[in-house]
């Protein structure tokens, strides 16, 4: 089993690691973030260096310098994930188009927040938008 060590950072740290870590040619394996049992926000970037994985992370920031321009898709597909889906702010980061969500989420819902529609509503909106064709092609 691969070795897993996690190293607490400080968001000023965050860039002169993951510089270190290219300079050394470790490959940047993923960038996550979650909410801890305490509530507190917890990013982290996770580097082979073989035969382990080293987990750098940070607690409590909103907001932390962009790696994109180190590691280029590598950090900015992920980056762009957390902007979206959890609304972590990368600074340097170019945010001016989404990934996945609709391009006014943001506007019309807030930064970060994704709304699920239960099913049984889905269901009646479908069928709902059904009848009305229904009802526009028997004219």
């Amino acid at each position: 089993m691969q070795e897993y060590k996690q190293i607490q950072i400080t968001k000023e740290e965050i860039v002169p690691t993951a510089l270190r870590m290219r300079h050394d040619g470790r490959r940047l394996v993923m960038i996550y973030g979650f909410y801890q049992t305490d509530g507190q926000l917890r990013v982290s970037w996770d580097y082979a260096v073989d035969p382990a994985v080293e987990s750098y992370y940070v607690v409590g920031e909103g907001s932390v310098p962009s790696v994109a321009e180190i590691y280029d898709e590598a950090a900015r597909w992920p980056e762009l994930e957390l902007y979206e889906l959890m609304g972590i702010d990368f600074e340097g980061l170019d945010t001016s188009k989404r990934l996945f969500l609709p391009e006014n989420l943001l506007e019309t819902q807030g930064k970060g927040q994704i709304l699920v529609t239960p099913l049984a509503e889905l269901v009646d909106k479908r069928d709902e938008l059904l009848g009305e064709k229904k009802e526009a092609s028997e004219e």
